[in-house]
């Protein structure tokens, strides 16, 4: 909103310096500074009225060292994040491009899911919260929606340089001039490879000339799973005070130079990279939403006096996942959601291992002391603010690594 008051003053009524709202780092810049605010002065408030409705964590006994101290801790925490990130963006962002529509539903839908997860757990007290088959549905149904957006929508396009033959008057020689054109595309990109482009579309050349115009039969269920998948290893990491908030910001950071640079013509130029017009406008979303995860740490670090809940969780996961299919990043996911990755991982590989000894040997067998893998280390005895903190570390650590990817191939 404020983008368009400024837009009329500068180019309607020239007053100076409100030309400086063109700029996407400079409403990145605000935002990340308004979601800062947002999140540690009013979220102290929700936090409050969190504890008057007695909205509190009923924790399940795992076992686990000060775990019975966190029961009744107010929960549902994710509503700051989504109220701190929203208002910076429905002030500062264009609200008529399609990747920041695209991010503010997704955000909503994600959390609409984590919040009735959450309301279920709390009101009717049932632990198991929102049956399992509607949250995957409510993940597809996301899935399918971002997915279609993605392929049909006209200003979803990627500017390719292709190659134009000329004739050049003075020496009567054809010469050959890049021309750059936009097009509609389901390219991603693979990190590590030299000529790193990868098009869905490929995967079914087989059904005839016209293969392209049904390459959504395939791109559309890769966002399904990259989405349920995401946002169930968020959901996963959420078990520990300050760990999904602050490995998820570390991934949003990363994703955040990714969209900056893919959005900008010049850094796309030199780095050599798929350059995608309107994207650039994620940055004030990714700013904003970095600002709403940080200040989300003020009450969620260790002795947490707020958790995010489903709320807060799948939301994070959702919007991380759309992030990085919109900017043609998915196949780092790996890397830059390595910690995701890792906690998946731990639960498959134990649930698969248990049930394979069971059956063969007629008793359970585990390979980590508990899963998720932060729970494995519980059980070992570490601190939790040790194994929040080495989490973090390993987290920035995969998004250099991820960063790197733009050069090293």
């Amino acid at each position: 909103m404020l983008y368009y008051l400024f837009e009329y003053l500068d180019k309607v009524l020239d007053v100076p310096g409100t030309g400086v709202f063109q700029y996407i780092t400079f409403r990145s810049a605000i935002a990340i500074i308004m979601s800062l605010l947002l999140s540690t002065i009013y979220g102290k408030k929700v936090i409050g009225y969190l504890r008057k409705l007695q909205i509190g964590e009923t924790v399940r006994e795992l076992g686990l060292e000060g775990q019975t101290q966190k029961a009744g801790t107010p929960t549902m925490g994710g509503i700051i994040i989504i109220f701190s990130t929203l208002i910076p963006v429905l002030l500062l962002a264009r609200l008529d491009n399609i990747y920041v529509i695209l991010l503010i539903v997704s955000m909503l839908w994600m959390g609409l899911i984590g919040f009735l997860d959450d309301y279920i757990k709390v009101f009717k007290k049932d632990k198991e919260g929102l049956k399992g088959i509607f949250k995957v549905f409510g993940q597809v149904g996301l899935g399918v929606f971002v997915g279609a957006v993605l392929y049909f929508h006209p200003q979803v396009t990627v500017r390719k340089e292709v190659a134009k033959a000329k004739i050049e008057i003075n020496d009567m020689q054809n010469t050959i001039k890049p021309m750059m054109v936009e097009e509609k595309s389901t390219a991603t990109t693979i990190p590590f490879f030299k000529n790193n482009e990868f098009d869905y579309a490929e995967l079914i050349s087989w059904a005839g000339d016209d293969y392209r115009d049904y390459a959504w039969l395939i791109f559309i269920p890769v966002v399904i799973f990259i989405i349920t998948a995401v946002s169930n290893g968020a959901n996963l990491t959420d078990g520990i005070d300050g760990l999904a908030a602050g490995t998820s910001a570390i991934s949003v950071i990363a994703l955040g130079v990714f969209t900056f640079v893919s959005g900008n013509i010049i850094f796309s130029n030199y780095l050599n990279i798929m350059f995608i017009p309107h994207s650039g406008e994620m940055t004030v979303f990714i700013a904003a939403f970095v600002g709403s995860l940080v200040g989300f740490l003020w009450y969620n670090s260790f002795p947490a006096a707020v958790f995010m809940g489903d709320t807060g969780s799948l939301t994070i996961g959702g919007v991380i996942a759309v992030l990085a299919i919109a900017v043609r990043k998915e196949m780092l996911i790996p890397v830059i959601c390595g910690i995701f990755l890792a906690e998946n991982l731990s639960v498959v590989l134990q649930v698969a291992y248990f049930k394979y000894t069971k059956k063969k040997y007629g008793e359970g067998r585990r390979i980590f002391l508990m899963s998720p893998l932060h729970h494995h280390y519980q059980k070992k005895g570490y601190h939790e603010s040790k194994i929040v903190t080495r989490f973090w570390i390993v987290g920035i650590l995969l998004a250099i690594v991820s960063i790197i990817t733009l050069k090293l191939r």
